[in-house]
């Protein structure tokens, strides 16, 4: 009895502990994201204002609020703060009208925290206020080249006396996998339709194919040619010249860029601020009126009332049934609340994704007709709207995008993959199959298809592909000999995307907004935004919960050195047997 009695207490004196302990975790949390999150209280903009426009801070698909900074824990991923470009848009829009801003000025540290899509849309607004009359001026202790490609702009363009612009052109790094899996004794069956469809490629080829080193080499030169354009005309640079500087390594000191006119003055910081103070009248620096642009966008008042409302739908990752990224079974539900709402006129489809799961993307797809025989759909374009992403959009009334997007890779792969060597070179296992019928194994992982199998599922393939193909013919007014023409699982840039017909004009989000308005005659109209933007739990639940990207080994390695390592493993936990996908080859991680 008295055992009973000593278990049972220290029982519930465990449960209270237990509960007590996660109330003061809890309440930490609350305290760090009350400390680092966005302020709800509106910013106060003073007369002869600065807009300071910080490129190391993070400007998304999405406005999020969130931790200002990481705070450097390496098992604590805490939601990160980040304005969404069009929030960033119509900030930049109100400045240029707000009386009580004098000017903006851009910062950069040399490194930019967002996507060359959203670089164009940014810089874009920014010369919209150019052109309004009010100066931009530039500072930079280091330029990157997508930090310049935004201070371009400015009317003025310092760099720290001992800065650095190491300009060296666009690139991309792949990693080819085949020889270490071969050691680990994985194997990936790749089938495949599209000789451009280069997605698994690094999993079953030690080196690129010529097909996919061509479709980079061109991708990369067309967002290239866009960025070098756009720094050429505004700072009147001969292309010529700033091309043989960048290839011969002569750009990249202080006064190198000023020796080729990529900016105007050398200066430390002190003389920097000495020019500032005296562009806005004001003798010492503490008399300063700056607000960052995150803070001048909470001054946006959102419109309730006009004679439309648009909704915007957000579809931004990879796409899957379930689980992060775009969940096709969410999205219907969201699509379906979209289309039962009498109050919305139009509708603008915002993409940013590489694909992912073909039959998602044609749950997708036809949610998205339905809506469609009802109110009208516009499409924007981000960073990606490939493979699935292009599935999703290519029957959208009008397609927008950003030159810098990439889109296209209209192809088809399965994926099958088998550790049969493994087992049996590494762990001596040999693995037995049984079944009523000669393939009913056909698909299990502890032995390779064989021949027929693969035939088999070749046919599953093309029979996507011809959907895909067809779905492009009817949403873009082709033939299917067009379509294969410029498919066959091709990657484009938005500007080649308008070349060969599978995008109609060159433009961000804004400008899908305002196209959709048109549609429905609407000049006064307000736009609400789709789905509901998760909270800072939400989010750090989901980080908690290892949905989130803040992984250690992406903390301790970073990011882009691990991505592509990380998808083999996902393939391999994920796949278990064979699945179809309509994605792009791969998540590029750009040098810029």
């Amino acid at each position: 009895m008295n055992f009973w009695k000593t278990f049972l207490a220290a029982l519930l004196g465990c449960l209270v502990a237990l509960i007590l302990n996660l109330f003061l975790f809890f309440m930490f949390i609350g305290a760090l994201m009350s400390a680092g999150g966005s302020s709800e209280t509106v910013p106060t903009v003073k007369n002869g204002s600065i807009l300071k426009i910080d490129l190391s801070e993070a400007i998304g698909e999405r406005t999020q609020e969130g931790m200002s900074a990481d705070l450097g824990i390496p098992f604590l991923s805490m939601p990160q703060a980040s304005l969404g470009i069009y929030d960033a848009i119509r900030a930049i829009e109100k400045a240029a009208e707000d009386s009580k801003v004098s000017m903006i000025l851009i910062t950069d540290k040399g490194a930019v925290n967002s996507g060359i899509a959203n670089l164009e849309e940014l810089r874009k607004a920014l010369v919209k206020f150019h052109d309004c009359g009010k100066p931009i001026v530039s500072y930079g202790i280091n330029y990157s080249l997508g930090g310049y490609y935004i201070a371009s702009v400015a009317d003025k363009i310092y760099i720290h006396n001992e800065g650095n612009m190491p300009i060296q052109g666009m690139g991309a790094s792949m990693m080819f996998f085949k020889d270490a899996l071969d050691k680990l004794g994985v194997e990936f069956q790749l089938i495949r339709h599209g000789k451009f469809k280069a997605a698994a490629e690094q999993y079953i080829k030690n080196d690129i194919s010529p097909e996919n080193r061509q479709q980079n080499m061109e991708m990369l030169n067309s967002i290239w040619d866009s960025f070098s354009e756009s720094i050429c005309t505004s700072r009147n640079i001969d292309p010529q010249v700033l091309n043989d500087a960048i290839d011969n390594l002569k750009i990249g000191t202080a006064e190198s860029a000023k020796e080729f006119n990529l900016v105007d003055e050398t200066l430390t910081t002190d003389e920097y601020t000495q020019k500032i103070c005296g562009l806005v009248g004001v003798e010492k620096e503490e008399d300063l009126n700056v607000i960052t642009l995150s803070n001048y966008a909470k001054t946006l008042v959102p419109k309730q009332r006009g004679d439309a409302k648009i909704a915007v739908l957000y579809a931004e990752g990879e796409i899957a049934m379930n689980g992060s990224g775009i969940a096709a079974t969410k999205f219907v539900r969201e699509v379906e609340r979209i289309r039962k709402d009498d109050k919305i006129d139009a509708v603008v489809f915002r993409v940013n994704s590489p694909g992912g799961d073909a039959q998602a993307a044609e749950l997708m797809r036809e949610s998205l007709q339905k809506l469609a025989a009802e109110k009208p759909i516009v499409c924007s374009f981000g960073e990606y709207a490939a493979s699935g992403g292009y599935w999703i959009s290519a029957q959208a009334k009008r397609i927008f995008s950003d030159k810098a997007t990439l889109t296209g890779s209209i192809g088809v792969f399965s994926l099958a993959i088998n550790y049969a060597k493994g087992l049996k070179e590494h762990l001596k296992i040999n693995a037995v199959h049984l079944g009523t019928h000669k393939h009913a194994t056909a698909g299990d992982m502890s032995r390779p298809m064989d021949e027929d199998e693969q035939a088999y599922l070749q046919k599953f393939v093309e029979q996507i592909y011809t959907k895909f193909m067809n779905i492009v013919s009817d949403g873009r007014n082709m033939s299917i000999a067009q379509v294969d023409s410029i498919a066959q699982g091709r990657v484009w840039t938005g500007t080649q995307g308008v070349q060969v017909g599978i995008v109609d004009e060159i433009g961000g989000i804004e400008d899908a907004i305002k196209y959709a308005a048109n549609l429905v005659n609407a000049s006064d109209y307000y736009v609400v935004e789709y789905p509901r933007v998760k909270t800072q739990m939400e989010l750090m639940m989901e980080s908690f919960a290892g949905s989130g990207e803040g992984t250690l080994l992406k903390k301790i390695f970073g990011k882009k050195n691990v991505s592509q390592a990380e998808q083999i493993l996902k393939d391999v936990e994920e796949n278990n047997g064979v699945k179809t996908y309509v994605r792009m080859p791969y998540n590029y991680e750009f040098s810029y």
